[in-house]
């Protein structure tokens, strides 16, 4: 597959996911330098890993949850929330994802996690 398929198989995808508005307002604001970062993202992780058929759609969603609440990229998190309730997660999933890194990662990214969460779902725009 070549770098032109996977940028359109997976900026479809990012858009669905994240969607159309967030993906084409950050493609928007990125000059030159950035869109180096912007195709490869696309091409990587949206045209290939997220395009993969081993797991269906929620399950990479919960699954991005954990491992961006455990690494404490929370901004990221209240986006792949609101897309993930988006693509059928439910907030009770959600929150159980969130238990889970609670429990395995700590207090500290428990708690920012559900903040974000919490904002992105509840407090912010979707």
């Amino acid at each position: 597959m070549s770098e032109g398929d996977l940028y359109s198989i997976g900026i479809d995808v990012r858009r669905e996911v994240l969607g159309r508005e967030y993906v084409d307002g950050g493609l928007a604001e990125s000059d030159d330098f950035m869109m180096a970062f912007q195709e490869a993202v696309t091409e990587l992780a949206w045209g290939y890993s997220w395009s993969r058929p081993g797991l269906d759609r929620r399950s990479r969603l919960i699954l991005t949850l954990g491992i961006l609440a455990g690494l404490g990229r929370y901004e990221e998190l209240g986006i792949y929330a609101q897309g993930a309730v988006r693509n059928g997660v439910s907030v009770d999933e959600i929150k159980e994802v969130l238990v889970h890194v609670t429990s395995y990662c700590g207090t500290p990214a428990g708690r920012q996690s559900f903040l974000a969460v919490h904002a992105a779902l509840f407090n912010g725009p979707s």
